[in-house]
């Protein structure tokens, strides 16, 4: 119960620092230049629609360039040109993105369409054009306070009326990482040149309404630069585009040339920048149908932080590393849905929603890793107080297979051992007493089995049932073994012993080893609801009757001779003790044992035959 709190409370306050880390981040647009590159990606995935059939850019071109052979900025002469050719040809409206704020430098005349002033010709003619169309939008980047501009060198507010033409300004909003993707509806009282293009073509107001607060809107693009017609310049002078190609349409003329340096990076760009017309012409055809791009509600972004941000460490809750798994369908369900959002004219925000769902799912995996190892360590620690540690490791990693499957035939050496005199030593001490000396034998031998690797089997009261080379294999299992027997007999009785002695129970105990080779049969056997590692077989059988003939003799180890012809290290301290029958065996066994096997042991209570001589 402790442990799934304690997960819960993780789990909760990785929910928490997601959502917050979200709120926050999306609060205080910090990865606003990100953010915007996903609008540009949404632009790449929805792809290029067909623009308006009744909107069309004259632009001044790299074939305009060459065909006229005239320096940039044109004389007003080539403009009002154009003009009157656009207008016979039933142009709509006539958007001049092109400047004209002061006068030309040329003889002054009096102008007629200019309240009789006196102008220069050019000028003049084009103040002519413009009031014959009487449809021009004319483009003004510099707005006085009050709205005000600078036509032709005189006030545009007072002069453009007359000549039955509106200024526009043409500035764009310039967004965080330098691109231009909004459009504005005004400035300083004036309103942006495609508001006024677009009013001038429906006749309708456009309300302030259908902008953002700021005044902004997102520019609608079709697609890439040069989706929108284009017509050259130079083309519409000399008279070569078609009869009637220009009735109805709105026109927005310009200077497209990437050397004039009126370009933009844009959402739909990319590596080429986009023409200021086009880029007008895009903003009229986005105003005139009401700024279909909006930008979701702060309400439904929150909530989608709010919610992105839970998922994972809830579905973690209850699935685990499964929870995970569903945070990733979220993420890519999010993907699409943000698309379809975005196709229908919602923008709706991505990075921070997205940033709290992978806080959630990274913050929900290191709790499951945290928890899950936590939990594995304490698993295996109780566990190997029961059962061989690398069983423990291989249960844990079996842990949804049938454990009782896998068993294993190894080269190994089986250990049994048991203390001499010790159930009637027990009889007379209290039973807290006898559990107690118990544990501190068992702990002693154990040690030295685990120190030289073995695998504690199982404990039979004072005995010990122990496997060197299962179930991982070792090589050197028969070294290993001995190595085991030595500490035991030596050091680790003695300490027992010595114990005894000090606690006033007598002069200690004899020790029983049996050690045998060969194949070793190993694995979990049991029921569903029981598992118990053991190891079977006739060298198993063996070692536990090599055990049990020590009783009585002046040795504490039997070594069948197996084990000795296992020995990777010759042993300076083996001594043959004979050739015996072995109950279950059909054939003799050479046995051995190790000089001062007895160590700090008692003597034996009868005294042994002398061993046979070993054989020639």
């Amino acid at each position: 119960m402790k442990r799934k709190r304690l997960r819960m409370l993780l789990l909760g306050v990785v929910a928490v620092v997601a959502v917050a880390i979200g709120l926050v981040t999306y609060g205080e647009t910090m990865f606003s230049s990100v953010e915007l590159s996903t609008v540009d990606t949404r632009f790449s995935v929805r792809g290029t629609e067909k623009p308006p059939s009744d909107l069309v850019v004259v632009g001044v071109d790299d074939k305009t360039l060459s065909d006229l052979h005239v320096r940039w900025p044109y004389p007003r002469g080539l403009h009002a040109k154009v003009i009157d050719r656009l207008k016979a040809d039933g142009a709509k409206v006539i958007a001049y993105d092109v400047e004209f704020a002061d006068r030309s430098r040329e003889r002054q005349k009096p102008c007629a369409y200019f309240g009789g002033a006196p102008l220069p010709p050019n000028d003049c003619a084009l103040a002519t054009a413009a009031a014959k169309a009487k449809n021009l939008v004319f483009s003004f980047t510099a707005v006085g306070a009050k709205g005000n501009t600078n036509f032709i060198g005189a006030n545009g507010n007072r002069v453009l009326p007359a000549l039955h033409a509106r200024p526009g300004f043409t500035g764009i909003a310039d967004d965080s990482d330098g691109s231009n993707r909004r459009f504005k509806y005004g400035e300083a009282g004036l309103k942006s040149f495609a508001v006024v293009a677009a009013e001038r073509g429906t006749g309708r107001k456009v309300s302030r309404s259908i902008f953002r607060d700021d005044g902004t809107a997102w520019i609608d693009f079709y697609g890439p630069p040069g989706t929108i017609p284009e017509v050259a310049f130079s083309d519409v002078i000399n008279g070569k585009t078609p009869p009637g190609y220009f009735r109805g349409k709105t026109v927005v003329v310009g200077a497209v040339d990437a050397v004039l340096k009126d370009v933009f990076h844009t959402s739909t760009s990319g590596d080429q920048l986009m023409s200021g017309p086009e880029l007008q012409a895009s903003s009229i055809a986005t105003v005139r149908r009401g700024n279909p791009l909006r930008d979701a509600s702060d309400g439904l972004n929150v909530l989608l932080i709010v919610l992105l941000g839970l998922l994972a460490p809830l579905a973690s809750l209850r699935l685990r590393l499964w929870g995970l798994l569903v945070a990733l369908v979220a993420a890519a369900v999010f993907l699409v849905v943000t698309q379809l959002a975005f196709d229908g004219g919602t923008i709706v925000a991505f990075v921070y929603p997205l940033l709290a769902l992978v806080v959630g799912a990274v913050g929900s995996l290191v709790v499951q890793y945290f928890t899950e190892t936590r939990e594995r360590q304490r698993t295996k620690l109780l566990f190997s107080r029961f059962v061989p540690e690398n069983v423990v490791d291989q249960v844990l990693e079996q842990a949804d297979e049938d454990l009782r499957l896998g068993g294993v035939q190894r080269e190994g050496t089986v250990m049994f051992s048991d203390l001499r005199g010790f159930t009637s030593f027990a009889e007379s001490l209290p039973v807290e007493r006898v559990i107690e000396v118990l544990n501190i034998y068992l702990g002693e031998m154990s040690a030295a089995i685990l120190d030289a690797g073995g695998t504690l089997v199982a404990y039979m009261g004072d005995g010990i049932m122990a496997v060197f080379g299962a179930p991982i294999e070792q090589p050197d299992h028969a070294d290993r073994a001995l190595l085991a027997a030595r500490e035991m007999l030596g050091p680790r009785l003695k300490t027992f012993n010595d114990y005894l002695r000090a606690e006033g129970m007598g002069e200690g105990f004899r020790m029983g080893v049996g050690l045998n080779s060969g194949n070793v049969m190993s694995g979990n056997v049991g029921s569903e609801r029981r598992l118990e590692y053991t190891a079977i077989g006739d060298t198993t059988n063996t070692a536990a009757r090599l055990e049990g003939m020590t009783k009585g003799t002046p040795h504490q180890l039997y070594m069948a001779d197996s084990t000795r012809e296992f020995l990777r290290v010759e042993a300076d301290d083996l001594v043959y003790v004979g050739e015996f029958e072995v109950r279950g065996r059909t054939q003799k066994i050479k046995l051995w044992s190790i000089e001062d096997s007895d160590g700090s042991a008692p003597p034996p209570p009868v005294a042994a035959a002398a061993a046979p001589a070993p054989p020639e």
